[in-house]
């Protein structure tokens, strides 16, 4: 099984030509992000990613106004379905990997979440591409405990496993608590996002600080049980997003606003960290 690296879009503000360029320096095998909707504009970045060889994971994120992330309030499951096959299809003349998306509310019933996700795992049939699901806030895989109760009903869905999210909501690390959670998204991961949450936060000030040394250990074990099952369910690719984020995640000076760290240093800090660690627990692997 290879280890490929992708380099979020979010967060960047150079332009796509310029986070090749960072793809490159760093090693990457490509980017991560939404293609454009406007016609022009999208065969603009089919073509950079051309010329720059690169890879697309195709980000999709379901009734949320342009720029934002937190569902629209009172979107029903058929308006993010439709928002969902919009986002596919803008997203398949890109040719991406897969579609990772960010998808459905929080808000719904526990029936209407369970439909939601089977109804997704219909649209991978119909588009004939992979759709990965991320654990999210906002979102109904908010948590460890709903996450597990969605996937024991619908077995087949794909997950993007970003597990800062439930560290945040539970307060604790809680895949810890439940190795039998930790187990079952395992199983149902597709793609790995390596953000380090912390008891009060989704996103540590800096991953390399001391303080913060038990959540990072706990969080690269969980990534460990993905690249485990990854390997039993005979992946030959496992594909990683260091997802270390701006927009509040990003721990800022009060009044000067000042970032503490770089976020692309720590994006890349956190990829190559988890390459080398993939290349000690599988010497035998290529990456």
């Amino acid at each position: 099984m290879k280890l490929q690296l992708f380099k979020t879009l979010w967060g960047h503000y150079g332009s796509l030509a310029e986070a090749a360029a960072l793809c490159h320096e760093a090693g990457f095998h490509g980017i991560e992000g939404p293609v454009p909707s406007e016609p022009v504009e999208r065969e603009a970045f089919i073509a950079t990613l051309a010329a720059a060889s690169l890879d697309l994971i195709a980000e999709v994120c379901t009734a949320t106004p342009p720029g934002f992330y937190v569902p629209t309030p009172g979107a029903t499951p058929d308006d993010h379905l439709q928002s969902l096959r919009e986002g596919i299809e803008r997203s398949l003349p890109a040719t991406p990997r897969f579609i990772n998306t960010m998808a459905g509310s929080d808000a719904w019933t526990f029936r209407e979440k369970v439909d939601f996700h089977a109804a997704i795992v219909a649209l991978e049939a119909e588009y004939g591409i992979a759709i990965s699901v991320e654990t999210h806030r906002g979102r109904p895989l908010n948590s460890a405990w709903v996450a597990r109760d969605i996937l024991l009903e619908v077995p087949d869905l794909k997950l993007t496993c970003d597990f800062s999210h439930f560290v945040v909501v539970a307060e604790r690390l809680v895949m810890d608590e439940h190795p039998d959670i930790l187990t079952l998204c395992a199983d149902h991961a597709y793609h790995l996002q390596t953000r380090v949450g912390y008891n009060q936060g989704p996103q540590v000030p800096d991953p390399r600080a001391p303080e913060h040394a038990g959540d990072l250990a706990a969080h690269e074990r969980w990534w460990d049980e993905v690249w485990q099952s990854q390997l039993r369910r005979g992946f030959t690719v496992s594909t990683l997003t260091p997802e270390f984020g701006p927009d509040g995640y990003l721990h800022c000076e009060p009044f000067s606003r000042k970032p503490v760290a770089d976020l692309w240093d720590v994006n890349r800090w956190i990829a190559l960290r988890q390459r080398d660690r993939f290349q000690e627990l599988h010497p035998d692997k290529t990456t």
